[in-house]
């Protein structure tokens, strides 16, 4: 016999925290499920500690040859641009805006694939493409920077030569050395700026998909696409912030050469034409590869037929080509560089044979 007494009511029986109430109230019922599917979720995520970088090729046959290859690249532009340091730095003649911009184009083309191509190496020669967590963060914001920095210093310099050949006769006046350091340390910052807004939004992402990023080195929308939290603030902000920034150094560069090249025309003498385009051609030249290369890269069409392995092969054109050819451009269409560039290596090799 009960000891109970059917008229009390029952204590509350202990329920599992993810059950589902079906005696409850209907519209309570989709909020637990959620509840239920955000905690299994929450149990599955791994913390991703490390990226691995997608080689550039698939053949590992290809590695040493491809080492080779980029080995002597990466050499070939470090020779390269710090001959141009030298020589500006030694030719006092030469201490003028127009290469002061020239020089810090130079650190920056040093700069930009040290940021990526060692690594590359590294992997090239021990096959382990793995890395880590932090350094992919430094390497990204390092790259984002400088690539930022030099979109930004592209633009200053056309500004400069816009000047130059427009208003040559308060080209002083406006161009002056305390005006040319605060452009060049304004280009800097806005860099540096810029992408530690982006490496900071990008790597507060939660990863857990995978960590295989499909790059030679850590990129902003390889990343991104790796994250299995929402991506819309990282997204808006390369959008809004990069394109505004972008767009308006584009655009500063465009008018300012718009304007050169209408003041060109208006010149009567063929003589004249030509000194005033020979001031501004390798810039002129330089402009057009890097944002050709930078076109080629990253906007082209999405049903574009390329694999994998070629996307990243073409993105050695705006990583490692563009700054090894920079000092090739200056010192074959600069007649100033190259004298200077000739007088300072032919100034070593004599007093070298000096020496012996």
């Amino acid at each position: 016999m009960s000891t109970t007494c059917p008229l009390l009511p029952r204590a509350p029986q202990p329920r599992a925290p993810c059950s589902l109430d079906i005696t409850g109230l209907v519209g309570f019922l989709p909020s637990r499920r959620a509840l239920c599917r955000e905690q299994m979720d929450v149990g599955n995520l791994s913390t991703v500690t490390q990226f691995v970088l997608m080689g550039l090729s698939d053949l590992p046959e290809v590695r040493y040859p491809l080492f080779v290859v980029f080995a002597v690249i990466y050499q070939i532009t470090l020779a390269g641009n710090g001959a141009i340091l030298l020589a500006l730095g030694m030719e006092r003649k030469l201490h003028t805006p127009m290469y002061y911009l020239l020089a810090n184009l130079s650190l920056l083309d040093i700069f930009c694939p040290s940021a990526t191509v060692p690594k590359m190496l590294h992997n090239l020669l021990s096959g382990e493409n793995s890395i880590s967590f932090l350094g992919c963060a430094v390497q990204l914001y390092f790259l984002v920077a400088l690539a930022g920095s030099e979109v930004f210093l592209l633009a200053v310099m056309a500004y400069d030569r816009y000047v130059a050949i427009c208003f040559p006769l308060r080209y002083a006046l406006i161009m002056t050395k305390v005006r040319c350091v605060q452009l060049v340390c304004g280009t800097w910052a806005a860099g540096f700026l810029n992408s530690l807004l982006h490496t900071v939004s990008t790597f507060r992402l939660s990863f857990c998909k995978s960590n295989l990023v499909n790059q030679y080195y850590c990129d902003i929308p390889q990343v991104v696409a790796l994250s299995c939290s929402s991506t819309y603030m990282a997204e808006m902000l390369v959008l809004v912030i990069g394109g505004m920034l972008g767009i308006s150094a584009f655009l500063t560069t465009l008018v300012s050469y718009v304007y050169i090249i209408c003041t060109i025309l208006r010149i009567q003498s063929t003589e004249g034409k030509r000194r005033a385009f020979s001031t501004c051609a390798s810039h002129l030249l330089v402009v057009c590869l890097f944002y050709g290369t930078t076109i080629f890269t990253y906007i082209r069409p999405s049903s574009s037929q390329h694999s994998p392995a070629r996307d990243r092969l073409i993105s050695m054109l705006y990583g490692v080509i563009t700054p090894m050819l920079n000092p090739l451009i200056y010192s074959l269409r600069n007649s100033e560089v190259k004298g200077a560039l000739t007088r300072v290596l032919c100034g070593g090799a004599r007093s070298r044979q000096a020496e012996h």
